[in-house]
């Protein structure tokens, strides 16, 4: 495995990959016609395409601080979800991510949640040898938007199996939660859009210096498949919003020459978009190496 970094301004950025895993091609693209999104992107025989977890390690020569978005599903799976989701962390995982950048669990400072889908925060904590949970990061603070806090605790029916409580409870009891209000500023460069058609209080941090900006594009734009407008998960609490919330994002991209990030992407890490004839597209695909 080979990982990528950079560095934009004062912010040193390293991929953190965490695994591959699978999902239902059908939900990750809601409306859209399998005929239209197996092109790009072909279904197993269980219907499922191709998924990793990629997160984004972020050391602030400014603070010190060591921020991970996100990180990933962890290792909390039993063997049944693990082949419902044919979750593969062989090759890819957070640990040895994490060591082949020159970082270990005691390095991260700070973990900046996206929001708390499985997918996105199960690396948070482990089983011990007498399966006790226990934190992996024991020197960092958790920091979750407050009103998708709210809604992890809360959650309708539909969204309830994305929460689940062995990932949330051990963030809750860790006397570390910051709860932040929407596009919070952690400090001078990085901030966070806010998104809430996928989840609500979905937050995107964004780094950017002297006009590089890099934004971590999250669940609102999962993979480069997704970048047409109408191209929506089936997953999205409120696609309609979805909808909205992408095409304000992807204008500001593209006029802007934003880098975006990509988390579930198996074969990009990094997109600019493109406008023409109202339609977005990717115009160039890169990673942290190339910034």
């Amino acid at each position: 495995m080979s990982l990528s970094k950079t560095t934009i301004g004062p912010f040193e950025l390293y991929t953190v990959e965490t695994g591959d895993f699978r999902l239902d091609g059908g939900a990750m693209f809601g409306v859209v016609p399998k005929t239209l999104w197996s092109k790009a992107l072909p279904a197993d025989e269980k219907n499922r395409i191709p998924m990793t977890m990629r997160c984004l390690l972020i050391k602030s020569n400014n603070t010190g601080k060591v921020y991970l978005i996100d990180n990933g599903a962890g290792t909390k799976f039993n063997e049944k979800m693990e082949g419902i989701y044919q979750l593969d962390q062989s090759s890819k995982n957070l640990k040895n991510s994490l060591q082949e950048q020159g970082f270990d669990f005691d390095d991260v400072t700070d973990i900046i949640f996206t929001h708390l889908h499985f997918d996105h925060c199960g690396g948070t904590s482990f089983y011990d040898d007498n399966n006790k949970l226990k934190l992996t990061f024991p020197n960092a603070d958790y920091h979750v938007v407050d009103t998708h806090w709210e809604n992890a605790n809360n959650p309708n029916a539909r969204e309830k199996a994305s929460f689940l409580p062995e990932n949330i409870n051990p963030i809750k009891e860790s006397g570390k939660l910051k709860l932040v209000k929407e596009n919070h500023e952690y400090e001078p460069g990085l901030s966070s859009v806010i998104a809430n058609g996928h989840t609500i209080g979905q937050q995107l941090p964004k780094i950017e210096h002297d006009g590089k900006v890099l934004v971590f594009a999250a669940d609102l734009i999962p993979t480069h498949v997704h970048v047409p407008l109408p191209w929506v998960m089936g997953y999205d609490m409120y696609p309609v919003q979805t909808l909205d919330e992408k095409d304000t994002f992807l204008k500001q991209a593209a006029e802007q020459n934003w880098n975006l990030y990509l988390e579930h992407d198996a074969h990009k890490e990094i997109i600019r978009i493109q406008q023409k004839d109202g339609r977005f597209s990717v115009s160039e695909t890169l990673t942290l190496n190339d910034l």
